[in-house]
């Protein structure tokens, strides 16, 4: 579910600190129930490479045109991404969060990451476009459970990237979000249900 921008804004979140400049995209609740120390599971399932983690045919087809164009254009460059065209939000880490886990990076798409806490998650991917930040929180339900909550934060590369944000904005809420939240609800489920209950 969509939540607003507030959802994360008003929650003293650590990313807070190091990402000021950067825009919040967008908000979600995620499909994943939980207990309150369950964050590092979720971490490790958006990390690994899980086949209950298949990405339905829209979303990988979307992927698969994305990085055809993105090798066309050249926007996925060595040269255009994290460490090269922009600096690592590491480097804006105080010493306790630097000195702290850091956590997985992903498998399967080009994020890196941050840090990691017992309630908060940060990767991030850069390319010639945009420089992104995804944040994964753990928040109460308000019934006694927990849930993960993903924000995605970016800093547009000039009028290029603005452009390239606004053009993919009908795909993201049209095709690429559905896809992603059920895929992460089948996902999360699958390993809940493989998981030993007493």
């Amino acid at each position: 579910m969509r939540l607003p921008k507030s959802a994360h804004t008003a929650l003293p979140w650590r990313v807070h600190e190091i990402a000021d400049d950067f825009l919040i995209e967008d908000v979600w609740a995620l499909p994943t129930p939980g207990g309150p120390g369950d964050l590092p599971d979720l971490v490790a399932w958006f990390a690994s490479d899980d086949g209950d983690a298949e990405p339905p045919a829209v979303y990988r087809t979307l992927f698969a045109i994305r990085w055809k164009l993105g090798a066309l254009l050249g926007l996925d460059a060595e040269k255009s991404g994290v460490g090269k065209r922009v600096p690592t939000v590491r480097n804006r880490l105080p010493a306790d969060l630097r000195d702290g886990p850091r956590g997985p990076d992903l498998s399967t798409v080009p994020f890196t990451s941050v840090y990691l806490t017992d309630t908060e998650w940060v990767a991030e991917m850069g390319n010639r476009t945009v420089h992104g930040l995804m944040h994964i929180g753990w928040v109460p339900d308000g019934t006694g459970g927990y849930h993960g909550q993903m924000t995605v934060l970016t800093k547009p590369n000039g009028l290029f990237g603005k452009l390239y944000m606004a053009a993919i904005l009908p795909f993201r809420y049209a095709l690429v979000y559905p896809a992603l939240m059920a895929m992460i609800k089948r996902g999360w489920a699958a390993r809940d249900s493989a998981r030993p209950h007493p």
